[in-house]
């Protein structure tokens, strides 16, 4: 994730589906001191675990965990970015594209989406509705962002490789009469 954020850069940002913290905890490291995390996750006692470690490591950390599911209308600040890894492929398909658009809404203009995933559309059991990068490209496009660019991949022995993407909203433009 660290060729999709500025070192340092700070800013609010969501991680989506943040379980245990490991993303999360990378996050804080790239961003730096000056970052507002929001751990988001249905799993309380993954949230605890995740605010111990960044405890731990990151005494200081301004964190604050939302023990809710990342597919509903959050209360949030406007983000200047969101993380999500590992998360998007638990959400049915059908509903992928209406999330992105939701995911949209909470980013401000210049804010970035980072995405993390399998790069396949073929399912199993522990990844339910995954979204190779080819997906998640004509998606994200769809839900009125630009077109994502790949900024690492590693292999899964699971699935094949992992990537990840970073992508950021498309600035509107009104029509002129």
């Amino acid at each position: 994730i660290e060729a999709g954020i500025e070192r340092d850069s700070g800013g609010v940002w969501a991680d989506f589906g943040a379980g245990g913290g490991a993303f999360t905890l990378a996050l804080r490291e790239v961003a730096g001191a000056q970052v507002e995390i929001i751990a988001v996750d249905q799993d309380r006692g993954s949230l605890r675990y995740l605010r111990d470690a960044i405890e731990r490591q990151f005494p200081g950390t301004r964190l604050r965990l939302l023990e809710a599911d990342f597919t509903g209308n959050l209360s949030l600040p406007p983000l200047d970015g969101i993380l999500s890894a590992n998360a998007i492929h638990y959400v049915p398909w059908p509903e992928q594209p209406a999330l992105l658009r939701r995911w949209r809404e909470y980013l401000k203009p210049d804010g970035r989406l980072i995405v993390v995933e399998y790069d396949t559309d073929r399912r199993n059991r522990w990844v339910p509705y995954p979204m190779a990068f080819a997906t998640f490209s004509a998606t994200a496009q769809a839900a009125g962002f630009a077109e994502p660019v790949p900024i690492g991949s590693v292999p899964s022995r699971f699935l094949g490789r992992m990537y990840a993407a970073v992508t950021s909203p498309i600035a509107e433009v009104s029509s002129a009469a």
